[in-house]
């Protein structure tokens, strides 16, 4: 575990090694839901039927998974949405300049909290406490206790420093008039831990990808707070991002395994293939988690609390909505939120970093299966930079 400041270092060093197989297209993934567009695309033979060979390197931890991108181990990876503009701009310690070919899925995260700490929102806000989702002024007024009382700061953490969970967190912090870098103490912990670390009192709560809030339900030490999605409905999640070298050098290969992608999307956005899609992800990617976890996970519906009946949550995107497409818009507003909290230059312009989403990649892609070219302005981006207005519910209810 390491605190969010440390992890986020001045000087870059730019690496790099060239495979010795360039006929193999190596791509990494962390053990989420939303890995599931490469792992159905492997499994179900998509990637195959496109002529292409495709490597699927599991990675335990974003940082491990940017390191092996810079060392040249991997042509590509599955990646959080502002992981690219980092790892470009060299934020975190290496440099590998990386283009975002397709975007994986949409929505995903919770934040979940550990009991004690909703104990104290229940004390300090118990007309808030009742609320789905959880707005930020409960937490706020529980962190106004703690200050009253002497008591540290509650510790949350986040998995990697330039992440869709970092700044959405953030985000519903400052909502409920919380300062996100004075009033908590953020910290980073690996998506596979970070359960465990709630469960060892280590944090006080996170934001993650599922089904790790649900693994945390399912050990019976936290409990779902709200989703991403109560923040920004159909958020960008993860991205298909390879190197700027890859995409140069082999671009016919590359839109084959895109297209498989695509089509993987398709095919986990049909109910009829969860179960499948269920089966597969435990077998080959979470074995430690129980079957209905990661279904429920996988198919938008919640256990929020021990105990409780599941509900129904706006869960992954992975082709719906226009899930795959890299709206460099996006891009912007992950930039902005960058800005507003300091972690690049705030003379930096989204012209800076515009050239790192490459919807023409996608368009090539989409040209092999049919796909249709959706719209240019995607829907609910905030286009100005400015954060979505407000906590925009989902409409959670009961399953």
């Amino acid at each position: 575990m390491h605190d969010l400041a440390d992890a986020v270092a001045p000087d870059a060093v730019s690496l790099g090694a060239p495979h010795l197989d360039t006929s193999l297209l190596r791509l990494g993934f962390v053990p989420l839901t939303d890995a599931a567009p490469l792992l159905v695309a492997q499994a179900k033979g998509f990637f195959r039927r496109h002529d292409v060979r495709v490597e699927l390197v599991r990675v335990g931890a974003w940082a491990a998974l940017r390191d092996k991108l810079a060392f040249g181990r991997l042509d590509g990876a599955q990646m959080l949405s502002p992981m690219p503009i980092a790892i470009t701009l060299g934020l975190a310690a290496v440099q590998a300049p990386v283009v975002v070919a397709a975007t994986l899925g949409l929505n995903g995260n919770s934040i979940t909290l550990g009991h004690a700490l909703w104990g104290e929102i229940e004390s300090a806000a118990p007309e808030l406490a009742i609320r789905r989702p959880l707005p930020a002024a409960a937490l706020a007024a529980a962190l106004s206790a703690r200050a009253a009382a002497g008591r540290p700061a509650p510790v949350l953490a986040v998995v990697y420093p330039f992440s869709s969970h970092n700044y959405l967190l953030r985000h519903w912090l400052h909502a409920g008039g919380i300062d996100p870098d004075r009033d908590v103490r953020l910290t980073v912990v690996p998506p596979p831990d970070i359960a465990d670390a709630l469960a060892d009192g280590a944090i006080d709560g996170f934001c993650a990808g599922e089904p790790w809030g649900s693994r945390a339900v399912d050990l019976r030490v936290g409990r779902i707070a709200l989703i991403s999605a109560d923040i920004w409905r159909n958020h960008p999640e993860k991205v298909l991002a390879v190197t700027a070298e890859q995409a140069a050098r082999h671009p016919a290969r590359l839109a084959a395994a895109q297209a498989a992608v695509i089509e993987a999307g398709r095919w986990l956005d049909r109910p009829e293939n969860h179960a499948e899609a269920t089966h597969l992800l435990v077998d080959e990617m979470l074995p430690e988690l129980p079957l209905s976890v990661v279904a429920l996970a996988l198919e938008g519906r919640l256990v929020m609390t021990p105990d409780e009946a599941p509900v129904m949550a706006q869960g992954p995107v992975f082709h719906a909505e226009h899930a795959t497409y890299p709206y460099p818009a996006h891009g912007d507003w992950w930039l902005s939120q960058m800005r507003r909290w300091q972690h690049v230059p705030a003379e930096l312009d989204p012209g800076d970093t515009r050239h790192i989403w490459r919807p023409d990649l996608w368009q090539r892609a989409a040209a092999l299966i049919d796909e249709p070219t959706p719209p240019a302005t995607p829907d609910g981006t905030p286009l100005s930079g400015a954060p979505p207005s407000g906590v925009q519910t989902s409409g959670v209810r009961p399953a």
